[in-house]
């Protein structure tokens, strides 16, 4: 009953042991519960070793019917972890020459290995090989060759660990522990129970262990890696232009609510779908010019109007743009101004021409025939009424006489008919005169008709 105390306090003590393990440094600790069973025929032959493992009669003699073994592991690094190990149980039978019904306690500390390092990691599942030592009291066996009391022993085995989720999963332990002073007998140990880990550093948490955390100070998703995605558009937030507003991968997760493929904070017109090259602004009639700066959207026109087509407000056919007089109808040809009105019409000009050729002098003089001052008169008026035109006055002779006379006679003619002009009313700078005397006949002077039509006056525009 003694021992049976210091067992139950040694187990005791495994209870509140802090060196835990777990399979890696996420949940570097681990306890289990579970029960256990003793081999302790004593082989003769090698196939008495094999039949002793995997053939034994005595398992369900050498248990006890609850919980009998209790483990604390603490996760090393490199797939190494540190097991310590409590376990009790009963010795009813054994290869000697009378069965017995002793106590049977041990502790061990052990060193295991996880097989993922060599074969591959697995979530789920995690063989491992075990080495270390421990102390075995067998308790008191009848027989020459045991004595009361325990030993040391090396241990060595292998066990795996299935894992239901990241805390709870059930654990297999078997190996073998060899004795060195002849105190209790070498023999196998099976165990079987259910182990839970934890102590995983979880700082925001978000159920992602820090180790693994790419944002282990903000509480985030584990399909992201622990980062947080605080628009829910499935992207995480370092990727995300636009963290706080729901988007799509194709624009780096920022909304684009006019759906032109340009993101609304990139879109100059976010809720009317444009193009790139109006920066997401559309351009309705295609002249290059956003509609949201363009004057007239739905017709085409240049920058430099506004958007908006060329008028023609003076309705001539050229447009305002290229219309030097965009106010006044014009012609092509003076690019939008008026055709200059004439200085003075054909016909004024022929009613001119018609008095001009009733001026008659008195023969060989300067002065007026009777009724010319009429013809004179009616000259002026015209010239009055055509206050931009200019005028020439040319004198002419027959050939009777010098000609230096007749030259001398045509400028003093054609003076006396410009003075008379200026003296009614028509400026003197529209008027010149000059003389040609008998230099330019318009026909013949051999005939008295010839020389009367000779001897005239005419009066011409000024170019």
């Amino acid at each position: 009953m003694k021992r049976l105390k210091l067992a139950m306090l040694a187990m005791l003590a495994l209870l509140t042991f802090s060196n835990v393990n777990a399979q890696d440094e996420n949940n570097p600790w681990v306890v289990g519960f579970g029960i256990n069973t003793v081999d302790v025929r004593i082989p003769t032959e090698f196939g008495d070793y094999l039949q002793d493992y995997i053939g034994t009669s005595e398992w369900g003699d050498n248990t006890l019917p609850s919980i009998s073994r209790i483990s604390a592991e603490r996760y090393l690094a490199d797939g190494f972890t540190l097991q310590l190990a409590g376990s009790i149980n009963k010795i009813k039978t054994y290869r000697t020459e009378e069965d017995s019904d002793e106590l049977y306690w041990a502790v061990d500390l052990t060193a295991k290995w996880d097989l993922n390092h060599l074969i591959g990691d697995t979530s789920w599942f995690d063989p491992y090989v075990y080495l270390g030592g421990g102390y075995t009291d067998f308790g008191r066996l009848a027989g020459d060759n045991f004595v009361d009391g325990g030993e040391g022993t090396l241990n060595a085995g292998l066990g795996f660990n299935v894992w239901f989720n990241d805390n709870i999963g059930l654990n297999f332990q078997t190996g073998g522990k060899k004795e060195f002073a002849d105190k209790i007998q070498d023999h196998f140990q099976h165990s079987l129970g259910v182990v839970f880990r934890f102590g995983g550093k979880d700082t925001d948490g978000d159920g992602v262990y820090d180790k693994n955390d790419a944002c282990p100070e903000v509480a985030g998703l584990k399909e992201f890696n622990g980062c947080p995605d605080a628009d829910g558009d499935g992207i995480k937030d370092s990727d995300d232009a636009c963290p706080n507003e729901a988007g799509t991968a194709a624009l780096n997760g920022c909304p684009d609510g006019d759906g032109d493929g340009i993101a609304d904070k990139d879109d100059a017109c976010p809720t009317a779908a444009g193009t790139k090259a109006m920066n997401g602004c559309p351009d309705a009639d295609g002249d290059g010019i956003a509609d949201n700066k363009d004057k007239c959207p739905s017709q085409a026109g240049p920058a430099e109007n506004g958007g908006c087509p060329w008028g023609d407000k003076d309705n001539d056919g050229v447009k305002d743009n290229v219309d030097k007089c965009p106010d006044v109808a014009g012609v092509a040809s003076r690019q939008g101004c008026p055709e200059p009105k004439p200085v003075i019409t054909e016909e004024a000009k022929k009613r001119l021409d018609g008095f001009a050729r009733a001026i008659y002098f008195n023969s060989g003089k300067t002065t007026f025939r009777p009724g010319v001052k009429g013809k004179l008169d009616l000259i002026a008026g015209i010239m009055k009424e055509y206050k931009d035109a200019n005028f020439n006055i040319e004198g002419h002779t027959d050939s009777q006489g010098a000609n230096a006379a007749n030259q001398r006679l045509s400028e003093r003619r054609a003076k006396a008919v410009l003075d008379y002009l200026a003296s009614h009313g028509v400026g003197g700078s529209r008027l010149s005169s000059v003389g040609f005397g008998e230099d330019y006949p318009i026909a013949s002077n051999k005939t008295r008709a010839g020389r009367a039509q000779n001897r005239r006056v005419e009066i011409n525009l000024k170019k």
